[in-house]
């Protein structure tokens, strides 16, 4: 069962899930949450966690060639599988690393416009830590320099209900991303906040940032 911490600002409710959450369960409590936001039974709904090391694998990924050495070796490795029903292809999700599920009903229907705003929330994370993060022309997610800092993958079901999210590395091992190709990308590489600032980045303190600026584009 999960703890769930809650609490409703700029009429959006903050759910933040304490410890490590497994992926299965995270998924769970996001098609529980998209059903009760198509019935109009909770308000648009931002869920925060971290989770045990996991590779995902997007609707994107058709066979698991960027799985690397295959699902056995990296669960060999100590980390779950999980093939979801996200955008996207491969990625890793683990300690250190801020995914968030907002569970909205998109109101304009601009779901290209709905993911620009993802990622410009997170731009406007980096750029309180100094950082320049930029979309990629080519590529879903947020960048720094040429390393790729935070991954995007959402769902839209019926009702215009988007779900699923974004990840952001804070102080991810970042070693997890070598087994696999990250997003089906190979030309490059990914980074962190703790990488870039050279220095320990607490993911609370980032937390806080990333709500307070969701609340201003999606409050």
């Amino acid at each position: 069962m999960i703890e769930e911490r809650r609490g409703a600002r700029g009429g959006l409710e903050v759910v933040r899930l304490p410890g490590l959450t497994p992926y299965a369960e995270a998924w769970d409590l996001q098609g529980r949450l998209v059903r009760k936001r198509r019935d109009d039974e909770v308000s648009d709904t931002f869920v925060l966690c971290e989770h045990p090391p996991v590779y995902t694998v997007g609707r994107a990924a058709k066979d698991g060639a960027n799985l690397g050495a295959g699902e056995e070796y990296l669960r060999s490795l100590g980390a779950e599988v999980f093939w979801s029903d996200r955008g996207g292809d491969a990625t890793f999700h683990g300690p250190g690393q801020i995914v968030g599920y907002p569970i909205l009903r998109l109101k304009d229907r601009d779901t290209h416009g709905y993911l620009r705003s993802l990622e410009d929330v997170l731009i406007r994370v980096l750029s309180e830590y100094g950082l320049e993060g930029w979309h990629h022309p080519e590529y879903t997610g947020v960048w720094v320099g040429e390393k790729k800092i935070a991954a995007i993958g959402v769902k839209f079901s019926s009702g215009w209900i988007a779900s699923h999210g974004f990840a952001l590395n804070v102080e991810t091992d970042l070693s997890w991303f070598d087994r696999i190709t990250p997003c089906g990308i190979r030309e490059f590489g990914v980074t962190s906040l703790a990488r870039e600032l050279d220095r320990a980045v607490p993911p609370a303190g980032v937390q806080e940032k990333i709500v307070a600026h969701f609340l201003r584009r999606f409050g």
